[in-house]
């Protein structure tokens, strides 16, 4: 698929879990396609799965708190994020309660004033990536609530070390477009949130997590 000065290669996987290896995936899966000039980009949500950060509902329990504060989380077009107990209870163990507390108290404040978006930006970015169950797009991941990656710049350097190509980990919808979570030193940041703007890995179980962006010479 041809966009302005670059195009868009669609690489499928198999589904992947904790016992794959991410540089490994990338490598093996982009060796007989990838060309110099090529930036490789990686969801976020896959990332987190290779390290374990795919947690099922069965092991998480919700205490009383975050049963209470995912009901004054804003609904949002793009995702439930915290606004369901078990992605909340995750979000107070990633980021301290004492911080979701504050990230809530003055959302609340603001939202008076007619100001949104306090919240994620106060709970930070580990919060913001966070996705609720029943909104992965493979049934396998259907009863989770899936972490954003841990180590997200580190795990992009990682990657293009090992490709001698630039990477990048990206959390992208249909709504709000792409967000770079990690890159490497060499990655251009803006070209990459330009170029997957649109999502063309979808939502769905295409098991397409791994987009090339491949720049004209």
């Amino acid at each position: 698929m041809e966009k302005k000065n670059y195009t868009i290669i669609a690489v499928k996987t198999h589904i992947i879990t904790e016992k794959d290896n991410i540089e490994d995936v990338i490598e093996n899966y982009t060796a007989k396609v990838r060309k110099p000039n090529d930036i490789i980009t990686i969801s976020e949500s896959v990332v987190a799965m290779t390290q374990g950060r795919a947690i099922p509902t069965s092991r998480i329990k919700p205490r009383l708190l975050a049963r209470i504060l995912w009901r004054f989380v804003r609904k949002v077009p793009y995702g439930i994020g915290l606004r369901n107990p078990y992605s909340m209870e995750c979000a107070i163990r990633e980021t301290g309660l004492a911080r979701i507390l504050l990230a809530a108290m003055v959302s609340a404040v603001m939202k008076l004033l007619k100001r949104r978006g306090d919240f994620y930006k106060i709970a930070g970015k580990q919060a913001a990536m966070i996705d609720a169950p029943h909104t992965a797009g493979l049934k396998e991941y259907c009863e989770c609530v899936i972490l954003g990656p841990k180590d997200p710049d580190l795990v992009a350097q990682k990657i293009s070390d090992r490709i001698k190509s630039p990477a990048a980990i990206v959390d992208v919808n249909d709504i709000t477009g792409c967000w770079v979570v990690g890159a490497s030193k060499d990655a251009d940041v803006k070209l990459i949130e330009e170029a997957l703007d649109d999502n063309p890995a979808g939502q769905g179980d295409a098991c397409t997590p791994i987009i090339i962006v491949r720049t004209a010479i």
